[in-house]
């Protein structure tokens, strides 16, 4: 498979435009996903975005939007996260000793109790409906998730990698993205990832696994003064 990256230097906008084109609020050359989905936007064409930011905050006291820097209205504040973009073209060659579940929605409150302990701020109720999200239970009880989220028309991204506190270092993550990998590329798309630059940890992890830099991504968080 050969694609154009150009989409992933603005993975919101293309997602919103295309595959997850029902889950966006459109302020024109601004769009947000519904709040119920994510708390994620993006913009165009160097766009002023103070307009729609103003009408969004009516939606959401805290959201984000991913690239660019937007321009703000009075009486609102602005924080800069930076992530790494990591993206991957080829199947992870590791033994997947686990039994991995694609969860449905008889799992839904397990995967939400899982979130609230590591995940809770960019997940929303209606998250797990962006893609497929995959899990390993131990004795009744779900440890282990990995999930999809931001989708273009050729790439989808691995989100929510997420290992209960109590069953880490059992490689339930890697065989988890491993999957994840493998049944992204079965539907021809391309696996890519967000990371924040400070979390070393699953950076060289996501390297190890074959994962390459592909870029830094910026996610301004905006709230009212």
């Amino acid at each position: 498979m050969s694609y154009s990256e150009a989409p992933l230097d603005n993975p919101v906008w293309f997602a919103l435009s295309d595959t997850h084109y029902n889950e966006c609020i459109n302020y024109g050359n601004v769009k947000f996903y519904h709040p119920d989905f994510t708390p994620f936007g993006a913009f165009i064409n160097n766009e002023d975005t103070s307009d729609a930011i103003k009408k969004h905050a009516h939606l959401l006291d805290n959201f984000f939007i991913v690239g660019n820097k937007p321009k703000l209205p009075n009486t609102f504040n602005l924080k800069k996260y930076v992530g790494l973009q990591m993206i991957i073209y080829n199947e992870i060659n590791i033994p997947i000793i686990e039994n991995i579940v694609e969860l449905s929605e008889t799992h839904y409150k397990d995967l939400i109790d899982l979130v609230g302990l590591v995940y809770p701020h960019f997940f929303k109720k209606k998250t797990n409906l962006l893609g497929r999200y995959y899990g390993i239970y131990k004795q009744n009880k779900l440890v282990a998730v990995t999930g999809e989220r931001f989708k273009t028309k050729h790439f989808t991204e691995i989100s929510a990698v997420i290992t209960h506190p109590n069953y880490t270092g059992n490689g339930y993550a890697t065989q988890l993205i491993g999957h994840t990998v493998k049944k992204i590329l079965e539907k021809d798309k391309i696996p890519f990832l967000h990371v924040d630059e400070t979390n070393l940890g699953p950076i060289n992890l996501y390297k190890k696994l074959g994962f390459k830099l592909r870029r830094k991504m910026f996610f301004w968080q905006i709230s009212r003064s």
